[in-house]
Protein backbone atom coordinates (compact mmCIF):
# COMPACT_ATOMS: atom_id res chain seq x y z
CA UNK A 1 0.00 0.00 0.00
CA UNK A 2 2.99 1.97 0.41
CA UNK A 3 4.19 2.16 -2.97
CA UNK A 4 0.38 2.86 -4.48
CA UNK A 5 -0.45 5.52 -2.27
CA UNK A 6 3.07 7.23 -3.19
CA UNK A 7 2.25 6.82 -6.73
CA UNK A 8 -1.53 8.19 -6.16
CA UNK A 9 0.12 11.38 -4.74
CA UNK A 10 2.28 11.71 -7.79
CA UNK A 11 -0.44 11.00 -10.22
CA UNK A 12 -3.17 13.27 -8.12
CA UNK A 13 -0.80 16.94 -8.03
CA UNK A 14 -3.17 18.87 -10.04
CA UNK A 15 -0.64 21.29 -12.01
CA UNK A 16 2.50 19.54 -11.90
CA UNK A 17 4.63 19.56 -14.40
CA UNK A 18 5.42 15.95 -16.34
CA UNK A 19 8.34 15.68 -17.23
CA UNK A 20 10.64 13.05 -19.61
CA UNK A 21 13.84 11.00 -19.03
CA UNK A 22 15.40 12.88 -22.03
CA UNK A 23 19.20 12.25 -22.55
CA UNK A 24 21.05 15.26 -23.79
CA UNK A 25 22.87 14.54 -27.20
CA UNK A 26 25.90 11.80 -26.80
CA UNK A 27 28.85 12.84 -29.07
CA UNK A 28 28.27 10.28 -32.46
CA UNK A 29 32.03 9.39 -32.27
CA UNK A 30 31.23 7.90 -29.28
CA UNK A 31 28.18 6.05 -30.50
CA UNK A 32 29.97 4.60 -33.48
CA UNK A 33 32.50 3.64 -31.14
CA UNK A 34 30.02 1.38 -29.36
CA UNK A 35 28.72 0.50 -32.20
CA UNK A 36 31.83 -0.97 -34.18
CA UNK A 37 32.39 -3.10 -30.63
CA UNK A 38 29.36 -5.29 -31.91
CA UNK A 39 30.33 -5.48 -35.20
CA UNK A 40 32.99 -8.51 -34.72
CA UNK A 41 29.89 -10.39 -32.77
CA UNK A 42 27.96 -10.04 -36.01
CA UNK A 43 30.67 -12.04 -37.74
CA UNK A 44 29.73 -15.26 -35.51
CA UNK A 45 26.59 -16.89 -37.37
CA UNK A 46 27.21 -20.14 -35.26
CA UNK A 47 23.39 -21.12 -33.40
CA UNK A 48 25.24 -20.79 -29.86
CA UNK A 49 26.38 -17.63 -30.64
CA UNK A 50 23.66 -15.66 -32.65
CA UNK A 51 22.04 -13.03 -30.86
CA UNK A 52 18.93 -11.14 -32.05
CA UNK A 53 19.66 -8.73 -29.11
CA UNK A 54 22.21 -7.49 -31.53
CA UNK A 55 20.25 -6.85 -34.54
CA UNK A 56 17.18 -5.46 -32.26
CA UNK A 57 20.17 -3.20 -30.60
CA UNK A 58 21.42 -1.57 -34.13
CA UNK A 59 18.14 -1.21 -35.80
CA UNK A 60 16.93 1.50 -32.69
CA UNK A 61 20.09 3.28 -33.09
CA UNK A 62 21.43 5.95 -34.85
CA UNK A 63 24.60 3.81 -36.81
CA UNK A 64 23.69 1.12 -39.29
CA UNK A 65 26.00 -1.99 -40.25
CA UNK A 66 24.14 -2.22 -43.63
CA UNK A 67 25.15 -5.56 -45.68
CA UNK A 68 25.98 -7.19 -42.53
CA UNK A 69 22.66 -6.19 -40.39
CA UNK A 70 21.05 -7.72 -44.25
CA UNK A 71 23.34 -11.07 -43.54
CA UNK A 72 23.01 -11.37 -40.11
CA UNK A 73 19.32 -11.05 -39.99
CA UNK A 74 19.31 -13.68 -42.71
CA UNK A 75 21.26 -16.04 -40.60
CA UNK A 76 18.66 -15.09 -37.77
CA UNK A 77 15.94 -16.64 -39.92
CA UNK A 78 17.74 -19.94 -40.75
CA UNK A 79 17.95 -20.59 -37.45
CA UNK A 80 14.97 -20.05 -35.71
CA UNK A 81 12.49 -21.24 -39.22
CA UNK A 82 14.60 -24.42 -38.93
CA UNK A 83 14.98 -25.04 -35.29
CA UNK A 84 10.83 -24.45 -34.97
CA UNK A 85 10.25 -27.11 -38.30
CA UNK A 86 12.33 -29.51 -35.97
CA UNK A 87 10.36 -28.99 -32.77
CA UNK A 88 7.19 -29.58 -35.00
CA UNK A 89 8.14 -32.58 -36.90
CA UNK A 90 10.29 -34.47 -34.20
CA UNK A 91 7.63 -35.07 -32.18
CA UNK A 92 9.88 -35.99 -28.87
CA UNK A 93 12.55 -37.72 -31.55
CA UNK A 94 15.93 -37.02 -29.70
CA UNK A 95 17.63 -37.96 -32.77
CA UNK A 96 16.38 -34.89 -34.25
CA UNK A 97 18.81 -33.32 -36.40
CA UNK A 98 18.43 -29.99 -34.71
CA UNK A 99 20.47 -29.98 -31.31
CA UNK A 100 20.24 -26.03 -29.84
CA UNK A 101 16.39 -25.07 -29.80
CA UNK A 102 15.98 -21.66 -28.74
CA UNK A 103 14.86 -20.64 -25.10
CA UNK A 104 11.66 -18.36 -24.98
CA UNK A 105 14.03 -15.26 -24.41
CA UNK A 106 15.25 -16.53 -27.11
CA UNK A 107 12.70 -16.24 -29.30
CA UNK A 108 10.87 -13.40 -27.82
CA UNK A 109 14.17 -11.56 -29.38
CA UNK A 110 13.90 -13.06 -32.44
CA UNK A 111 10.29 -11.70 -32.58
CA UNK A 112 11.92 -8.43 -31.29
CA UNK A 113 14.38 -8.31 -34.45
CA UNK A 114 11.48 -9.29 -37.39
CA UNK A 115 9.44 -6.26 -35.71
CA UNK A 116 13.20 -4.33 -35.34
CA UNK A 117 12.78 -4.67 -39.67
CA UNK A 118 9.65 -3.82 -39.97
CA UNK A 119 7.93 -6.89 -40.58
CA UNK A 120 5.16 -8.72 -38.85
CA UNK A 121 4.55 -12.28 -37.64
CA UNK A 122 1.85 -14.33 -39.81
CA UNK A 123 1.17 -17.11 -42.12
CA UNK A 124 2.13 -20.78 -41.26
CA UNK A 125 5.04 -19.75 -40.12
CA UNK A 126 4.79 -16.96 -38.00
CA UNK A 127 1.46 -18.52 -36.75
CA UNK A 128 4.18 -21.58 -35.47
CA UNK A 129 6.62 -18.60 -33.46
CA UNK A 130 3.65 -17.05 -31.64
CA UNK A 131 2.16 -20.55 -30.92
CA UNK A 132 5.70 -21.68 -29.51
CA UNK A 133 5.97 -18.37 -27.43
CA UNK A 134 2.86 -18.46 -26.04
CA UNK A 135 3.23 -22.11 -25.07
CA UNK A 136 6.32 -21.11 -23.08
CA UNK A 137 4.41 -18.00 -21.28
CA UNK A 138 1.53 -21.02 -20.68
CA UNK A 139 4.28 -23.39 -19.09
CA UNK A 140 5.74 -20.45 -17.17
CA UNK A 141 2.16 -19.60 -15.88
CA UNK A 142 1.40 -22.86 -14.33
CA UNK A 143 4.40 -23.64 -12.81
CA UNK A 144 3.77 -20.48 -11.25
CA UNK A 145 0.67 -21.46 -9.80
CA UNK A 146 -2.67 -19.72 -9.96
CA UNK A 147 -1.68 -19.28 -5.85
CA UNK A 148 1.55 -17.68 -7.25
CA UNK A 149 3.68 -19.96 -4.85
CA UNK A 150 5.69 -20.78 -7.55
CA UNK A 151 8.22 -19.78 -9.74
CA UNK A 152 8.81 -19.71 -13.52
CA UNK A 153 11.02 -22.28 -14.97
CA UNK A 154 13.72 -19.53 -16.47
CA UNK A 155 12.80 -16.35 -15.02
CA UNK A 156 10.73 -12.69 -14.78
CA UNK A 157 12.97 -11.35 -17.39
CA UNK A 158 12.32 -13.68 -19.66
CA UNK A 159 8.70 -13.38 -18.73
CA UNK A 160 8.42 -9.76 -19.21
CA UNK A 161 10.52 -9.81 -22.03
CA UNK A 162 8.08 -12.73 -24.13
CA UNK A 163 4.84 -10.86 -23.56
CA UNK A 164 6.40 -7.44 -25.02
CA UNK A 165 7.63 -9.70 -27.81
CA UNK A 166 3.97 -10.05 -28.52
CA UNK A 167 2.96 -7.17 -27.66
CA UNK A 168 4.75 -5.37 -30.40
CA UNK A 169 3.15 -7.56 -32.93
CA UNK A 170 0.00 -6.96 -31.34
CA UNK A 171 -0.41 -10.51 -30.69
CA UNK A 172 -2.72 -10.71 -27.16
CA UNK A 173 -2.65 -13.25 -24.65
CA UNK A 174 -4.60 -14.15 -21.78
CA UNK A 175 -5.26 -12.29 -19.05
CA UNK A 176 -4.07 -15.01 -16.56
CA UNK A 177 -0.94 -14.86 -18.60
CA UNK A 178 -0.47 -11.03 -18.06
CA UNK A 179 -1.93 -11.44 -14.33
CA UNK A 180 1.05 -13.57 -13.48
CA UNK A 181 3.78 -10.71 -14.47
CA UNK A 182 1.49 -8.32 -12.74
CA UNK A 183 0.94 -9.95 -9.61
CA UNK A 184 4.72 -10.33 -9.49
CA UNK A 185 5.11 -6.56 -9.16
CA UNK A 186 2.62 -5.71 -7.05
CA UNK A 187 3.99 -8.24 -4.18
CA UNK A 188 7.37 -7.19 -5.38
CA UNK A 189 8.67 -10.65 -6.56
CA UNK A 190 11.12 -9.18 -9.32
CA UNK A 191 14.43 -10.60 -7.01
CA UNK A 192 16.87 -11.63 -7.33
CA UNK A 193 19.45 -12.97 -4.57
CA UNK A 194 17.05 -11.21 -2.28
CA UNK A 195 17.49 -7.77 -3.95
CA UNK A 196 15.31 -5.75 -6.44
CA UNK A 197 16.86 -6.88 -10.00
CA UNK A 198 16.14 -3.41 -11.94
CA UNK A 199 16.69 -5.08 -15.72
CA UNK A 200 14.07 -7.68 -14.55
CA UNK A 201 12.03 -4.89 -13.21
CA UNK A 202 12.56 -2.53 -16.27
CA UNK A 203 11.91 -5.54 -18.64
CA UNK A 204 8.12 -6.12 -16.99
CA UNK A 205 7.49 -1.99 -17.17
CA UNK A 206 8.32 -2.34 -20.77
CA UNK A 207 6.04 -4.83 -21.73
CA UNK A 208 3.06 -2.67 -19.35
CA UNK A 209 4.08 0.08 -21.38
CA UNK A 210 3.32 -1.71 -24.52
CA UNK A 211 0.31 -3.21 -23.21
CA UNK A 212 -1.24 0.05 -22.18
CA UNK A 213 -0.27 1.84 -25.48
CA UNK A 214 -1.52 -1.20 -27.85
CA UNK A 215 -5.17 -1.63 -25.60
CA UNK A 216 -4.83 -5.50 -25.96
CA UNK A 217 -5.86 -6.24 -22.18
CA UNK A 218 -8.46 -3.64 -21.85
CA UNK A 219 -10.04 -5.27 -18.49
CA UNK A 220 -6.50 -5.34 -17.06
CA UNK A 221 -5.87 -1.55 -17.80
CA UNK A 222 -6.26 -0.41 -14.24
CA UNK A 223 -3.73 -2.66 -12.72
CA UNK A 224 -0.82 -1.98 -15.95
CA UNK A 225 -1.03 1.99 -14.86
CA UNK A 226 -0.23 1.41 -11.41
CA UNK A 227 2.34 -1.52 -11.83
CA UNK A 228 3.90 0.90 -14.30
CA UNK A 229 4.20 3.59 -11.48
CA UNK A 230 5.21 1.13 -9.09
CA UNK A 231 7.69 -0.31 -11.43
CA UNK A 232 8.92 3.49 -11.91
CA UNK A 233 8.85 4.16 -8.17
CA UNK A 234 11.42 1.00 -7.39
CA UNK A 235 13.48 1.73 -10.03
CA UNK A 236 13.76 5.56 -9.09
CA UNK A 237 14.75 4.54 -5.96
CA UNK A 238 17.26 1.98 -7.01
CA UNK A 239 19.39 4.76 -8.21
CA UNK A 240 23.12 4.69 -7.20
CA UNK A 241 24.92 7.84 -5.51
CA UNK A 242 26.63 7.47 -9.22
CA UNK A 243 23.68 8.08 -11.03
CA UNK A 244 23.55 3.91 -12.24
CA UNK A 245 20.05 2.54 -11.55
CA UNK A 246 21.38 -0.94 -9.65
CA UNK A 247 24.40 -1.10 -11.51
CA UNK A 248 26.03 0.26 -14.82
CA UNK A 249 24.63 -3.42 -16.60
CA UNK A 250 21.15 -2.36 -15.47
CA UNK A 251 20.87 0.79 -16.19
CA UNK A 252 20.34 1.00 -19.92
CA UNK A 253 17.22 -1.12 -19.87
CA UNK A 254 16.12 1.14 -16.95
CA UNK A 255 16.38 4.22 -19.12
CA UNK A 256 14.90 2.74 -21.73
CA UNK A 257 11.71 1.96 -19.67
CA UNK A 258 11.75 5.56 -17.87
CA UNK A 259 11.75 6.80 -21.39
CA UNK A 260 8.22 5.36 -22.13
CA UNK A 261 6.33 7.73 -20.16
CA UNK A 262 6.05 10.97 -18.31
CA UNK A 263 5.32 11.44 -14.67
CA UNK A 264 3.72 14.96 -12.65
CA UNK A 265 6.25 15.97 -10.00
CA UNK A 266 9.18 13.74 -10.61
CA UNK A 267 12.08 15.35 -12.37
CA UNK A 268 13.28 12.65 -14.53
CA UNK A 269 15.45 14.92 -16.74
CA UNK A 270 17.69 15.82 -13.83
CA UNK A 271 17.28 11.70 -13.02
CA UNK A 272 17.96 10.51 -16.33
CA UNK A 273 21.29 12.99 -16.83
CA UNK A 274 22.59 12.27 -13.99
CA UNK A 275 22.20 7.99 -15.16
CA UNK A 276 23.71 9.07 -18.76
CA UNK A 277 26.77 11.03 -16.75
CA UNK A 278 27.44 7.62 -14.64
CA UNK A 279 26.90 5.90 -18.25
CA UNK A 280 29.72 7.75 -19.91
CA UNK A 281 32.13 7.30 -16.84
CA UNK A 282 32.11 3.67 -17.02
CA UNK A 283 32.16 4.07 -21.09
CA UNK A 284 35.77 5.68 -20.72
CA UNK A 285 36.29 3.01 -18.40
CA UNK A 286 36.04 0.31 -20.84
CA UNK A 287 32.79 -1.36 -18.57
CA UNK A 288 30.56 -2.44 -21.41
CA UNK A 289 32.46 -5.45 -23.07
CA UNK A 290 28.85 -7.44 -22.84
CA UNK A 291 26.76 -7.42 -25.93
CA UNK A 292 23.30 -7.28 -24.35
CA UNK A 293 24.17 -4.45 -22.64
CA UNK A 294 25.47 -2.85 -25.54
CA UNK A 295 22.50 -3.69 -27.44
CA UNK A 296 20.10 -1.92 -24.83
CA UNK A 297 22.69 1.12 -24.40
CA UNK A 298 22.15 2.13 -27.76
CA UNK A 299 18.51 2.80 -28.29
CA UNK A 300 18.78 4.65 -25.04
CA UNK A 301 21.38 6.51 -26.36
CA UNK A 302 18.91 7.22 -30.00
CA UNK A 303 16.29 8.21 -27.20
CA UNK A 304 14.57 5.00 -28.54
CA UNK A 305 13.34 1.75 -26.23
CA UNK A 306 11.81 -1.73 -27.21
CA UNK A 307 8.55 -0.09 -27.05
CA UNK A 308 8.83 1.81 -30.17
CA UNK A 309 8.91 -1.35 -32.30
CA UNK A 310 5.04 -1.22 -31.97
CA UNK A 311 5.49 1.40 -34.83
CA UNK A 312 9.00 1.11 -36.04
CA UNK A 313 10.41 3.64 -38.16
CA UNK A 314 12.88 1.56 -41.07
CA UNK A 315 13.18 4.95 -42.82
CA UNK A 316 15.12 6.79 -40.43
CA UNK A 317 18.61 7.77 -41.38
CA UNK A 318 21.33 5.98 -39.49
CA UNK A 319 25.31 6.55 -40.12
CA UNK A 320 26.70 3.58 -41.58
CA UNK A 321 29.92 2.15 -39.41
CA UNK A 322 32.66 1.26 -40.59
CA UNK A 323 35.23 -1.46 -38.85
CA UNK A 324 37.38 0.54 -36.15
CA UNK A 325 41.15 0.39 -37.19
CA UNK A 326 43.49 -2.22 -35.57
CA UNK A 327 45.86 -0.67 -33.11
CA UNK A 328 49.61 -1.33 -34.14
CA UNK A 329 50.02 -1.95 -30.50
CA UNK A 330 47.20 -4.42 -30.27
CA UNK A 331 49.32 -6.39 -32.92
CA UNK A 332 52.50 -7.51 -30.34
CA UNK A 333 52.11 -10.45 -27.95
CA UNK A 334 50.67 -9.75 -24.53
CA UNK A 335 52.61 -10.60 -21.88
CA UNK A 336 51.16 -13.18 -19.34
CA UNK A 337 50.04 -12.86 -16.24
CA UNK A 338 49.29 -15.49 -13.28
CA UNK A 339 44.98 -15.62 -12.22
CA UNK A 340 44.86 -18.42 -8.93
CA UNK A 341 41.31 -19.71 -9.18
CA UNK A 342 39.56 -21.89 -6.54
CA UNK A 343 36.71 -23.64 -5.38
CA UNK A 344 36.58 -24.38 -1.68
CA UNK A 345 33.18 -25.46 -1.21
CA UNK A 346 33.95 -28.98 -3.14
CA UNK A 347 35.77 -31.52 -1.32
CA UNK A 348 38.22 -32.01 -2.13
CA UNK A 349 38.75 -28.16 -2.41
CA UNK A 350 40.80 -27.01 -5.48
CA UNK A 351 42.90 -24.17 -5.60
CA UNK A 352 45.25 -23.57 -8.50
CA UNK A 353 47.56 -20.90 -10.18
CA UNK A 354 46.88 -20.50 -14.23
CA UNK A 355 49.20 -18.40 -16.54
CA UNK A 356 46.98 -16.82 -19.65
CA UNK A 357 48.31 -13.68 -21.88
CA UNK A 358 46.86 -10.52 -20.51
CA UNK A 359 43.75 -9.05 -21.80
CA UNK A 360 42.34 -13.11 -21.23
CA UNK A 361 38.90 -13.21 -19.94
CA UNK A 362 37.61 -15.08 -17.08
CA UNK A 363 36.51 -17.83 -19.30
CA UNK A 364 39.82 -17.96 -20.91
CA UNK A 365 41.39 -18.95 -17.71
CA UNK A 366 38.74 -21.67 -16.66
CA UNK A 367 39.24 -23.31 -20.64
CA UNK A 368 43.52 -22.96 -19.70
CA UNK A 369 42.52 -24.68 -16.07
CA UNK A 370 40.56 -26.95 -17.94
CA UNK A 371 43.50 -28.16 -20.44
CA UNK A 372 46.19 -28.20 -17.52
CA UNK A 373 43.62 -31.05 -15.90
CA UNK A 374 42.47 -31.73 -12.57
CA UNK A 375 39.19 -28.69 -13.58
CA UNK A 376 36.10 -29.20 -15.34
CA UNK A 377 33.58 -27.39 -15.83
CA UNK A 378 30.35 -26.60 -17.86
CA UNK A 379 28.65 -23.46 -19.69
CA UNK A 380 25.04 -22.82 -21.34
CA UNK A 381 24.97 -20.32 -23.83
CA UNK A 382 22.62 -17.28 -23.15
CA UNK A 383 21.86 -13.72 -24.06
CA UNK A 384 23.62 -12.43 -22.19
CA UNK A 385 26.81 -14.78 -22.72
CA UNK A 386 27.39 -18.72 -21.29
CA UNK A 387 27.11 -18.81 -17.60
CA UNK A 388 28.73 -21.48 -15.15
CA UNK A 389 26.27 -24.99 -15.01
CA UNK A 390 28.82 -26.72 -13.59
CA UNK A 391 31.80 -26.63 -11.80
CA UNK A 392 34.03 -30.01 -10.94
CA UNK A 393 30.84 -32.08 -11.84
CA UNK A 394 28.52 -30.48 -9.19
CA UNK A 395 25.69 -28.66 -11.23
CA UNK A 396 23.17 -26.01 -10.23
CA UNK A 397 20.35 -27.13 -8.88
CA UNK A 398 17.06 -24.95 -8.57
CA UNK A 399 17.18 -21.20 -7.63
CA UNK A 400 21.08 -21.80 -7.07
CA UNK A 401 24.22 -20.49 -9.20
CA UNK A 402 27.98 -20.20 -9.67
CA UNK A 403 28.59 -16.85 -7.91
CA UNK A 404 32.12 -15.56 -9.79
CA UNK A 405 34.02 -13.93 -6.50
CA UNK A 406 36.91 -11.81 -6.43
CA UNK A 407 38.96 -12.73 -2.96
CA UNK A 408 38.44 -12.65 -0.23
CA UNK A 409 34.91 -11.21 -0.96
CA UNK A 410 33.68 -9.15 -3.24
CA UNK A 411 30.92 -11.00 -6.25
CA UNK A 412 31.45 -9.91 -9.60
CA UNK A 413 28.72 -8.71 -11.69
CA UNK A 414 30.48 -9.38 -15.13
CA UNK A 415 30.08 -12.57 -16.68
CA UNK A 416 32.76 -15.23 -17.48
CA UNK A 417 33.24 -13.83 -20.83
CA UNK A 418 33.27 -10.32 -19.71
CA UNK A 419 35.16 -10.19 -16.26
CA UNK A 420 38.99 -9.90 -17.67
CA UNK A 421 41.28 -10.84 -14.43
CA UNK A 422 43.93 -8.86 -13.18
CA UNK A 423 48.05 -10.05 -12.52
CA UNK A 424 48.40 -11.74 -9.24
CA UNK A 425 44.37 -11.69 -8.62
CA UNK A 426 42.54 -14.50 -6.95
CA UNK A 427 39.30 -16.00 -8.13
CA UNK A 428 36.67 -17.89 -6.05
CA UNK A 429 33.61 -19.65 -7.82
CA UNK A 430 30.99 -20.05 -5.16
CA UNK A 431 28.00 -22.38 -5.44
CA UNK A 432 24.95 -20.05 -3.87
CA UNK A 433 21.51 -20.77 -3.25
CA UNK A 434 18.93 -17.91 -3.31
Amino acid sequence: MGSLGALLVLLGGLGALAERCELPAVDSKLVEMLGQDLLPWMDRLSPEELNPSIYVGLRLSSVQAETKEALYLHNLKLYYQQSLLETGSSDGDEDSGFQVQPSMGQLAFYLLALRANCETVGGRKGDRLVSQLKRFLEDEKRAIGHNHKGHPHTSYYQYGLAMLALCVHQKRLHDSVVGQLLHAVEQDLPLQQGHLSVDTAAMAGLAFSCLKRSHLNPKQRERIILAIGMVRERILQAQTPEGHFGSIYSTPLALQFLMTSSVPGVRLGAVCHKAKAALLASLLDGAFPNTMVLSQLLPALNHKSYVDLLSPDCLAPRALLEPAMENPSELQVPEAIRVTLQVPSLLPPYQHSVSVPAGSSLEDVLKKAQELGGFIYETQASLSGPYLTSVMGKEVGEREFWQIVQAPDTPLLQGIADYTPRDGETIELRLVSW
